[in-house]
């Protein structure tokens, strides 16, 4: 052992720091300020079954009436704009961490050609249902 008693501490500490940056970048990636540009990319879950994929946008704060849902042979694409709101009208504001401004995910798309059968948003999730483009649902 000699002058190394601690290095797996040094090694284990790495794993959590590579582990933290890891679920910080699935929760959101950032891309810079947005001007008329796009701000921000919201973190996707995508459920695949033999029938449909599930395709879930976690978008909090964002307005229904603020979302564009697209489809084409490529790509599913998802836009909106999430307003920026401040609590307090004299307010100092401290700390932002949460995203504001227009976003966009597009989600390629292969194999077969899909269509969306339902998009709904419940608690801040959108929630797109992607059937075979030959199928009756």
């Amino acid at each position: 052992m000699g002058d190394r008693p601690y290095s797996w501490m040094y090694l284990q500490a790495l794993d959590l720091v590579e582990e933290a940056d890891r679920l910080q970048r699935r929760f959101l990636r950032y891309l810079g300020p947005a001007g008329d540009g796009v701000g921000w990319e919201p973190p996707v879950d995508i459920h695949e079954g033999p029938d449909a994929t599930v395709v879930l946008f976690a978008l909090p704060g964002v307005l229904p009436e603020d979302i564009a849902v697209r489809l084409d042979d490529a790509a599913l694409t998802v836009s909106a704009v999430r307003r920026a709101r401040c609590a307090l009208n004299d307010a100092l504001i401290r700390r932002l961490e949460i995203p504001h401004g227009r976003f966009l995910r597009q989600i390629p798309l292969v194999g077969r050609r899909l269509k969306v059968a339902k998009s709904q948003y419940v608690n801040g999730c959108l929630e797109v249902l992607l059937v075979p483009a030959d199928s009756s649902a």
